[in-house]
């Protein structure tokens, strides 16, 4: 049973020099911080880091001291600049061993690619003591080592492990949200936020301007773990802001 008593972080440590270089557009966070929230764990910190050992092992380090659980995407390839796994296990002070239930799933998953080579190998490679993440999609599997999951670079890959982990950590209550929207300046309700969010304790109320139709707006997400909470906190700024002569547009604009 989740325990709901406090809040349950989680950090994501980004590598690969692609992402540094603007080469490859990153896709990941979005889509492993919607997890997360899901798993009820807040996604707290993000970090991006190129393929350079001393540069993850210092990440590493911070990352999984501070947070609950860390993830960490790309650098686990079969090419020689893949070091995600060599990096990790010095950050633990640990041995790198081919795991032999990867080295087993990579046989069957080559044996009609090519067979296993000393490349492909590469991706049975993991700190010693670790566990597998299993990937329906391309066989080499992930990795999760104490409070580290460490996940393929490519999203399709990434989201197939993060299914495969669904249901595994434990997390507290999800976060909910809803959204308001409304044609004003947020400069114009600035009190109006503070206090309606004030009001109502345990919801977070965010601000996300815009400028559309040659009118200024902003579109209001109101987050918390709290359902009723969220219905009564997403009514009253609906009122604040009629009270004040704007429409309140439920769902956004």
């Amino acid at each position: 049973m989740a325990d709901t008593s406090r809040t349950w972080t989680a950090a994501l440590l980004v590598i690969g020099d692609e992402i540094l270089s603007g080469r490859t557009q990153d896709k990941n966070v979005a889509q492993v911080a919607a997890w997360l929230n899901v798993q009820g764990i807040r996604l707290k910190e993000v970090r991006v880091v190129a393929d350079d050992e001393a540069a993850i092992v210092e990440a590493v380090n911070i990352l999984r001291a501070r947070n609950d659980y860390l993830f960490t995407t790309g650098g686990i390839g079969p090419t020689h600049d893949d070091i995600t796994v060599d990096a990790i296990a010095a950050a633990l002070g640990v041995d790198v061993v081919i795991h032999p239930d990867a080295r087993a799933i990579l046989e069957r998953y080559y044996e009609t690619r090519g067979g296993l080579n000393d490349a492909r190998l590469r991706m049975a490679r993991v700190p010693a003591g670790a566990d597998l993440i299993p990937n329906r999609m391309s066989g080499a599997p992930g990795i999760k080592i104490g409070n580290v999951f460490i996940m393929a670079g490519v999203p399709s890959i990434t989201a197939g492990m993060l299914d495969a982990l669904t249901g595994t950590l434990e997390g507290g209550l999800p976060v909910l949200s809803a959204t308001v929207g409304c044609w004003v300046p947020e400069s114009e309700i600035a009190d109006l936020l503070r206090q309606t969010e004030r009001d109502h304790e345990g919801v977070a109320i965010g601000s996300y301007p815009f400028f559309r139709e040659g009118r200024v707006g902003a579109n209001f997400v109101i987050r918390s773990t709290d359902a009723a909470q969220l219905e009564t906190c997403s009514a009253a700024l609906a009122a604040g802001l009629a009270a004040t002569g704007r429409e309140a547009v439920p769902g956004g604009i």
